[in-house]
Parts: C-alpha cells; structure tokens; sequence
C-alpha cells in the first residue's frame, strides 16, 4: 500500500496539515495536489475543526516546489492541465472559511511559496528561504505565483523574484510583506501554536466573515467589497456569539464562543 503524501492530525479544534515527502523536500506531485484538495475540502466540512495549519515534514523546507521529475514529462496540455489543478487547490485554500495559517519551516520555493500565499496567515523560521525560481528551469509561475505575490508584495518586488528567480531570505520576504511573521527555527511551533490556539477561542462566524469580507473585497471594486462587509456585519448580529461577546465584555469575563 502507497504511503499517503499527507497527514492529518487534530489537536482540538486545530487541525494540522502536513506534506509527508521529506525525501522529496515535499515537493507537489500530482498526488500530493489532490491529497491536499481533499484534505481542505474535508477540513472545511468537518464543524469541530476551527483553525488548520499547513506545514511540511522535515526540517529542510515547507515546500521546495512542484515536483520537476514529473513536470519534465508533460507537453503542453498535461502543463496546462497540472497547472490548473494547482491553481484549484490553492484557491480551495485561499476561499477556506477557517483561517489556515502557513508553518513555513525552510525552503518555500516556486509551488512552495505559491501554496504559503493562499494561506491567511504565514509564520516562517528564521532560515527560511522563499522564491519564484521557475525562470531557472524556463518556465513562469503556474499555480497563482505572478498573481498573489503582485497583491501581497507590490510590481516591483514580483518582477524582481520572478525575473531573477533568486531565493530571499525570511527576513527580506517580512519586509515585503509576503510573511507576516519570522521567528527563530526552535520557536516556530511555539509560536504557530500559540496563534492557532488564540484563532481557534475567537467567535468561529466572525472569522468566517472577515476571511470571506477580505477575499470577496480583494477582488470587486470598493463599494461592492463595502456593501459585503456590511451585509456581513449585519448578520453578526444574529448570532449567538455576538451576544456572547458583548454580553462577556461587559461583564468583564472572557467569552465562550461556540459558533452559532
């Protein structure tokens, strides 16, 4: 029997997602893309899991790219065809109405650093090195790279690691923007799941609707992305939670939100 590219583990209401290709640096198979479609799409689906987090085994990389043994035989249909199923899976990750938050520990290179992108949160390891190196092996980014690095980190930043194709460091990708945090390598779980378990005590209806608010106005014009917000808003109010926390904050205690 095949040994599953990916492993699932729930730790309460945190669900841990992790890429088990450490030989391959974790490098993104066609069966490694639908082994994490499916994992998403039941992630999403199953009430009692809050908050997941996305990581890759090993200590050398998250994710070291698409896995180039197996591009190396595609022309141009099977190309389009692995590039579009990419692209799905991070779409499914990015539109994923529980916050997921990248564990980026090592090199997230090309698909790599595509996957961390569509995540909603992204803490790296101080030795971490991220890039768009396609241009090395004459090819361009395929699973969204061009697009969410442009709207995480700016034109001139995207051209720059797409054009040269040269890693930066952890520090560098933070000061662009395209992480949020770095921390030391012997701190990253520490950190990741202290902010997991912080995700996961927050009112599960408001963060699906900021998530869905933030998504949905990234992509329409300001006042479509207003009149969502504030339909979202709205329905915040006919939930329990929102009596909840009102009700805790003025009574001085901290809320229990159940997600309804």
């Amino acid at each position: 029997m095949a040994q599953t590219p990916v492993l699932v583990i729930d730790s309460g209401p945190v669900r841990r997602i992790t890429i088990d290709r450490p030989d391959k640096l974790n490098a993104l198979n066609a069966a490694t893309i639908a082994a994490l479609t499916e994992a998403f799409q039941v992630a999403e689906a199953d009430r009692s899991v809050r908050v997941i987090v996305l990581t890759g085994a090993g200590q050398k990389a998250f994710v070291a790219g698409a896995d180039i043994s197996e591009m190396a035989e595609m022309d141009a249909m099977a190309g389009r065809d692995f590039g579009l199923r990419g692209q799905a899976l991070m779409r499914t990750i990015e539109t994923c109405t529980k916050p997921v938050i990248a564990r980026v520990n090592g090199f997230a290179l090309g698909g790599g650093l595509e996957l961390a992108m569509a995540c909603h949160l992204r803490i790296a390891s101080d030795n971490a090195k991220v890039g768009q190196p396609e241009i090395n092996l004459g090819l361009i980014p395929g699973f969204g790279g061009t697009q969410r690095l442009l709207r995480l980190a700016g034109r001139a930043a995207t051209l720059e690691l797409c054009l040269l194709g040269t890693p930066i460091t952890a520090a560098k990708a933070l000061q662009l923007g395209i992480v949020n945090e770095v921390v030391a390598v012997e701190d990253l779980d520490t950190r990741v799941d202290a902010l997991a378990g912080q995700l996961a005590a927050s009112a599960p209806l408001a963060l699906r609707g900021i998530l869905e608010a933030v998504i949905h106005g990234g992509e329409c014009s300001l006042g479509e992305g207003l009149q969502f917000e504030g339909a979202q808003f709205g329905l915040m109010f006919a939930t329990d939670d929102m009596r909840e926390g009102t009700t805790a904050f003025v009574g001085k205690r901290k809320p229990q939100f159940t997600g309804r």
